[in-house]
């Protein structure tokens, strides 16, 4: 269903009408903005524009008129699937870093679920995230549990929800400690400044973080995190939070930091009760080989 945003524009100082619109409207981004100006579906005063830098002026009405999405259906894509564990409900997965949970716009295919369905049979409703209960960031490592039926889904949802399930994360940040352990409470939720980043807020979503401190470096910090709620960018924007960033952060983290492929962050231990038989089942993996070479040379 298409959605239209009226909007109007009382500065006096004069912006471009991209600009202008991806302020306003977060939960679309830039090039989807710049695409839909190119196509005309943005009126300022009733009439449609065409270029991104048009200039606006106070008094300016601006119509944007938001054309439906094509449905997005993940298919099976023959990708390398690291497999930790797989049984008729559940399927235990290590992600690599840099790879995309599940499609999404902008990604299409070439994603975790992709991957997923060629490998095994999910019998999901769910066109998109078939089988997904949880998300790891795409530049973040390490391992997913995943649901293959109704049944393993909702008790794997339910223990999410009542956070008795582990996941715990090794991460190198910014800076050292005084502290060996400490707990980060600060509610989270979209930044009122910029629509790509999660924030402390006031008004945000209840979130909680555990942290010990596991060697210091020059510099920098091996941490081990535990998890007691699940927001988006939680660690990265918990740490950015207390002056410790985690390190090779594009979004939260200073430029001068650690060469690498995004962040070093990584999802090490996951740990939740089986829907079948109720018993518990954990599982650890290392992290990928850049983070253990950086850390090599970090201890050198």
């Amino acid at each position: 269903m298409s959605k239209s945003f009226n909007l109007q524009y009382d500065e006096t100082k004069k912006t471009r009408l991209d600009a202008f619109l991806n302020e306003q409207l977060s939960d679309l981004t830039r090039s989807q903005l710049q695409k839909m100006i190119k196509e005309q579906n943005v009126l300022v005063n009733d009439e449609p524009v065409s270029k991104n830098g048009y200039k606006l002026t106070n008094g300016d009405k601006i119509l944007v008129n938001v054309p439906e999405e094509e449905p997005i259906k993940a298919i099976p894509e023959n990708i390398p699937l690291d497999v930790i564990y797989e049984d008729q409900d559940v399927l235990v997965v290590n992600k690599p870093q840099g790879m995309v949970v599940h499609p999404a716009a902008g990604h299409p295919d070439k994603t975790l679920v992709n991957a997923i369905l060629y490998h095994s049979k999910i019998n999901d409703d769910d066109m998109v995230r078939p089988g997904i209960v949880h998300r790891i960031d795409k530049d973040t490592s390490g391992l997913l549990m995943v649901a293959k039926n109704n049944l393993a889904k909702q008790s794997l949802m339910k223990q999410l929800k009542e956070k008795s399930n582990l996941r715990e994360y090794l991460a190198i940040v910014h800076g050292n400690f005084k502290e060996k352990t400490g707990k980060i409470n600060a509610p989270l939720g979209r930044s009122k400044f910029d629509r790509k980043k999660q924030a402390v807020v006031e008004d945000g979503r209840h979130a909680v973080t555990h942290f010990t401190v596991l060697e210091q470096f020059e510099n920098y910090s091996l941490l081990k995190l535990k998890l007691e709620t699940g927001r988006t960018h939680q660690i990265r924007v918990h740490m950015q939070y207390i002056g410790h960033p985690v390190a090779g952060d594009p979004l939260y983290g200073p430029k001068n930091t650690l060469p690498g492929k995004g962040q070093f962050l990584h999802a090490e231990t996951l740990g939740f009760v089986h829907p079948r038989t109720n018993k518990w089942m954990e599982f650890s993996v290392e992290p990928p080989k850049i983070f253990l070479d950086t850390l090599a040379q970090l201890r050198r």
